[in-house]
This record gives C-alpha cells, structure tokens and sequence, in this order.
C-alpha cells in the first residue's frame, strides 16, 4: 500500500508532529513498507490455529497473606543517615 505526502501530512498533523517536505517522502516511504508488511499478515492461513491469550501460562503468584514478625523502629531506622523522633530525615519534594 503506497502512502502519497497529503496522506503522511494529515497523519502528522493529527499527531501534531511538524515535518519537512524531505521528512514526509522519507516518512511515506517508510510507513508504506510497514502497510505492506501488516498487509501480509492478512494472507497467513490461520484457519487450524486456537487463539491464544496468553502465551506463556502464568497464573497469579502470591505469598499466603500470614502475619508474621517485623523490623521494629529502632531496627529499621538503625543505618539510617539522618533520623530525628522515631523516623527518617529526607529532602523535601515539594520545596521550592
């Protein structure tokens, strides 16, 4: 399927993308190799084939949801660089 430049141009100015003159023949070119390829796909012989959903068979993996012991506080603050009453000492995100 050949792309003419009005074409690629309407594309481009949907995705709001500013092209050249060169970039738009280089661009049709291209996109019409792309057709062409897709367009191949619709001559594979697929009438055997069970559809897939999933190709590799994964299932959900989750750890059981049991309680089991913690760091404490002081455990967890004890590398900490910075602390101050119990907890960590970060730069701020939203300071200006």
């Amino acid at each position: 399927m050949r792309l003419i430049g009005d074409q690629v141009k309407k594309v481009a100015k949907l995705a709001n993308l500013p092209l050249s003159e060169e970039e738009i023949v280089k661009s049709s070119e291209q996109l019409s190799k792309i057709l062409d390829y897709v367009d191949q796909l619709s001559n594979v012989d697929i009438k055997n084939i069970e559809p897939i959903f999933n190709v590799v068979g994964s299932s959900n993996v989750m750890s059981d949801d049991t309680p089991r012991v913690s760091l404490s506080q002081d455990e967890a603050l004890k590398n900490a660089s910075q602390k101050k009453n119990g907890f960590f000492i970060t730069k701020g995100v939203f300071e200006e």
